[in-house]
């Protein structure tokens, strides 16, 4: 075999190799971007984030998004965002939303009457939604000084999404 004829082959082989390894990881031709297993099958459109109109009654002030996570999940785009009027002064409660789907509606999850502050907001693989805030053990408490720390879980289910929460007391110094 000549030098020439060696190297062809092996520039053969290595495109065949690239195009075998592509196909099985599902590189899409559009983007590029690689994708594994069922997602190869169909890309899903994900929440445009900077789309969704929250259904939060501010009055004057805006609406302003402390935290927002999206994933696909089982085939399903879903986004979930924390928000609250952005006031004046201070820092109002947040309210959480779902939304499912890139032309999904909000769905609330948590009221700003529950008086939270958001921490952390994530999706979990199995599709629920994990949150960690800041609260107050009772209305006697000052509003500058939140006094219980709370884990929230929401689970979907047939009659929509579902809350767990646990509340422990924050630590002071």
């Amino acid at each position: 075999m000549h030098a020439r004829s060696g190297l062809k082959h092996w520039v053969l082989v290595a495109a065949g190799c690239a195009a075998v390894v592509g196909g099985a990881l599902g590189a899409t031709s559009a983007t590029g971007a690689v994708v594994t297993g069922r997602q190869a099958e169909a890309v899903v459109p994900e929440v445009d984030l900077s789309k969704v109109q929250l259904p939060m009654e501010c009055g004057p002030f805006p609406v302003a998004v402390s935290l927002k996570a999206s994933a696909v999940v089982d085939g399903k785009a879903l986004a979930v965002l924390a928000g609250h009027c952005q006031a004046d002064m201070g820092t109002p409660p947040d309210q959480v939303f779902v939304v499912e789907g890139a032309g999904g509606r909000p769905v609330e999850l948590l009221s700003d009457r529950d008086g939270y502050t958001l921490t952390e907001l994530t999706i979990r693989s199995d599709g629920s939604v994990r949150g960690a805030a800041r609260g107050y053990s009772s209305d006697d408490v000052p509003r500058f000084s939140p006094d219980v720390v709370v884990e929230l879980v929401w689970k979907q289910s047939a009659r929509g999404w579902t809350r767990a929460e646990t509340r422990t007391p924050a630590h002071t110094a």
